[in-house]
């Protein structure tokens, strides 16, 4: 056996023993990215070997809980793909305005970027107040922050660029304060927003939901958990609810295709089937 036969061996005995002892499931985890960010946890942690990182994390809750972040990417900007978001303000909303309530899922709401642009998003179109937002994530790390709503001061000007371009009514900095280098998004804006753990690879779904939007996800995911997932989603959602993905990520050749029908092929915006 290789090297690197040896360390794809050690990888799935690891990622065996975190579902088993702590009941994560990164085991359907797309095995390329998981071979970097797992090396990377190496390095970080001291270990020679996997077999060394799985008996620290075996053995070292606490070392777990930091190695987290390697399972999890936590890469996310707000208003990312203004396109996306116009899309959702010109096309989507103006849907769900019809209804006397909403639901909004997100999926994978990594450090929250994503929740509270969609919140300033519902707020601009007159939506927030009777729309409940579900972020969820398993990282408890990121939904903390996701949570806490603090953004570095340094990527207010992308992210506000990234506003203005996705349809913005106002200026970005209406809706936080700036203190010690950092940027506090408005708390009005999470008072219908629920932070939950949940895991698209082993628990069910949130029910009546008018949109969920996961982007930037299921690229991390083999095909039979993308199809778990999306199957999630289109349970999830109400009779001709919507679906928003990733730039590069698509419903084509997967398992529910023909479940959805194509709203904006160019913003990966998808639309339940009657």
């Amino acid at each position: 056996m290789n090297p690197a036969e040896l360390f794809d061996l050690e990888l799935g005995l690891l990622l065996e023993a975190i579902y088993r002892r702590y009941h994560y499931d990164f085991r359907d985890y797309a095995v390329s990215s998981l071979r970097r960010r797992v090396r990377q946890a190496m390095d970080r942690f001291h270990c020679s070997s996997v077999a060394a990182l799985q008996h620290r994390l075996l053995h070292e809750p606490a070392t777990f809980a930091q190695a987290m972040q390697y399972f999890t990417v936590q890469v996310s900007e707000m208003f990312r793909d203004p396109g996306y978001f116009r899309t959702l303000r010109e096309q989507v909303l103006p849907v769900l305005q019809t209804y006397p309530s909403c639901k909004v899922w997100v999926a994978g709401c990594s450090t929250g970027e994503e929740v509270w642009s969609l919140a300033i998003l519902l707020h601009e179109e007159g939506l927030l107040e009777r729309t409940i937002l579900y972020a969820t994530d398993i990282n408890p790390d990121a939904l903390a922050s996701a949570e806490a709503g603090v953004f570095a001061l340094d990527r207010m000007a992308q992210f506000s660029a990234s506003y203005l371009a996705a349809g913005g009514r106002a200026s970005l900095s209406d809706y936080y304060t700036t203190a010690y280098n950092g940027a506090l998004f408005d708390r009005r804006l999470k008072r219908n927003v629920v932070f939950a753990d949940h895991s698209l690879a082993t628990d069910a779904v949130f029910s009546e939901v008018h949109l969920v939007s996961c982007r930037n996800v299921l690229i991390y995911f083999r095909r039979g958990l993308q199809d778990r997932a999306i199957g999630l989603f289109h349970d999830a959602l109400v009779h001709r609810g919507f679906l928003g993905l990733g730039s590069k990520e698509s419903l084509q050749f997967g398992a529910h295709a023909d479940r959805f029908e194509v709203c904006s092929r160019e913003h990966r915006l998808y639309r339940k089937v009657a």
